[in-house]
């Protein structure tokens, strides 16, 4: 597709903000209103069409793509994204370490538990820990508790969420990258820590650097998404 507007703006709407080409409004790929409750989403949006040359690369809208599923599909039901995200409390990675008299057991430890113990904290819950592979369930209580949480939480934040937690394998990682301190380049380190310790004894290929990279890319923009859902700087 070839570009066909001159102008991006950011224009202050009922509801939020929306992007506007050469004075249009926006609207989602499901045919919706694209309005997003902060001007920095906003922002990010606009930047997204104004970096297109006369190509337009639609690999590289993907905070557009993020909005567009949270807004027709979240917001209206079509995808149950609470349920997805229980499903990464129940198979949390971070709850299933390597046997106790192993050297990975130890940086587990060191890495995992402050993030799962501070969850906990957060949320008042508790989450099983198990050696090995084998499931084992959480609490029911620990899953309708974060379940309530996680209803109370925005589509547009839920979207950026299940990609986090997708990512990581992890809900307690996706929820420690919505704190306000959270440092995005060491909860991913601590996602990938089972691979860091393979790639420690065996090396790194190629291939595997590349897909690498590009999952790390994905989790940072899901987490300056969720940041931007919430910002209220829009003075």
């Amino acid at each position: 597709m070839k570009r066909f507007w001159k102008d991006v703006t950011v224009e202050e709407v009922a509801g939020g903000y929306q992007v506007a080409l050469d004075g249009r409004p926006l609207k989602t790929q499901g045919k919706g209103e694209q309005i997003v409750p902060s001007r920095a989403l906003a922002e990010a949006l606009a930047c997204e069409w104004r970096a297109q040359g006369e190509d337009v690369d639609a690999a590289a809208f993907p905070n557009r793509d993020m909005a567009d599923f949270a807004i027709d599909r979240i917001a209206t039901g079509a995808e149950d994204a609470v349920g997805k995200l229980l499903a990464f409390a129940e198979t949390d990675t971070l709850c299933y370490r390597a046997d106790p008299d192993e050297p990975l057991f130890r940086r587990q430890q060191e890495l995992w538990e402050p993030l799962l113990t501070a969850l906990e904290a957060r949320e008042g819950v508790r989450l099983a820990r198990a050696s090995g592979v084998m499931h084992r369930p959480q609490p029911g209580e620990t899953i309708e508790t974060l379940r309530a949480r996680l209803q109370n939480v925005d589509p547009l934040t839920q979207a950026a969420l299940l990609q986090m937690a997708s990512l990581a394998a992890s809900l307690t990682i996706a929820l420690a990258a919505l704190e306000p301190d959270a440092d995005i380049e060491a909860l991913w380190n601590a996602a990938n820590l089972e691979e860091d310790w393979q790639i420690e004894l065996w090396g790194e290929d190629a291939e595997a650097a590349a897909r690498r990279a590009d999952r790390a890319a994905r989790f940072a923009m899901a987490a300056r998404f969720a940041l931007a859902v919430r910002s209220r700087d829009d003075g």
